[in-house]
């Protein structure tokens, strides 16, 4: 979902119904302010978070929205749900942010609990994503069967997938008592925590994301509630 973007004359053209020569003469005349800024250049790039104003007046004033969500078992990682409550169901948000616009940056199965991360800024959402990022997401996973030294070292080397014929990227594990452990991934194969414990034949009991990057959950935001993220936090991760 890359960010949309478009020439100044051109986004000047469509909104105000004039022509390109004419958005010329606006230039000339400093009517137009970008950002805050005098615009003066017809080839200037804007999108739809671009601050625009014509003769004081705004054509564009889009806000760009983070928003934290401490996701409940049973809740769909989806925008739209026709058998269960989706994310979008449950966020609490400002009358400012429009709900709508919002699209998820990565899911979490609909039994897996934890931190989700929504935007309406697609180029955020893309370099977390990015597999070239690099962003860990951290996870408590509650076993059936007791675990052993011998999931650290499977982890840390990577488990070969037959079906997608790919080896994982090493993955960091840490027993927390003898039926929960913490994982921490750079990626984020289909269901592949429980992939990985299934080559141990040891089901996955419970699955809660705790962190991706630098955004933690902390007990503050309670199951189900959902904040937006501090400039600093965006910044942050």
């Amino acid at each position: 979902m890359t960010l949309s973007t478009s020439r100044l004359d051109r986004f000047i053209s469509k909104q105000c119904r004039v022509s390109r020569r004419d958005v010329r003469l606006m230039l000339a005349q400093k009517r137009i302010r970008v950002d805050g800024a005098i615009a003066t250049n017809i080839d200037q790039i804007v999108d739809k978070f671009s601050h625009i104003m014509l003769d004081n007046k705004v054509l564009q004033a889009n806000q760009a929205s983070y928003v934290m969500l401490h996701k409940p078992v049973g809740v769909v990682s989806a925008t739209k749900d026709e058998q269960h409550k989706t994310v979008l169901d449950i966020v609490n948000l400002p009358e400012s942010v429009d709900k709508a616009s919002l699209h998820l940056v990565g899911r979490l199965d609909l039994n897996t609990s934890g931190l989700v991360l929504l935007t309406n800024d697609s180029r955020w959402s893309e370099r977390l994503t990015s597999p070239d990022s690099k962003v860990e997401k951290l996870y408590r996973v509650t076993l059936q069967n007791k675990l052993n030294e011998d999931y650290i070292e499977a982890f840390n080397q990577g488990m070969y997938f037959g079906y997608e014929k790919i080896t994982t990227k090493p993955a960091k594990l840490a027993i927390i008592s003898d039926h929960v452990a913490m994982v921490s991934l750079v990626e984020g194969r289909y269901h592949q925590i429980k992939r990985m414990f299934g080559r141990f034949r040891n089901p996955v009991v419970a699955l809660h994301r705790v962190a991706i990057g630098s955004l933690t959950l902390t007990e503050q935001l309670k199951v189900g509630e959902s904040r937006l993220l501090t400039p600093q936090e965006v910044a942050g991760i």
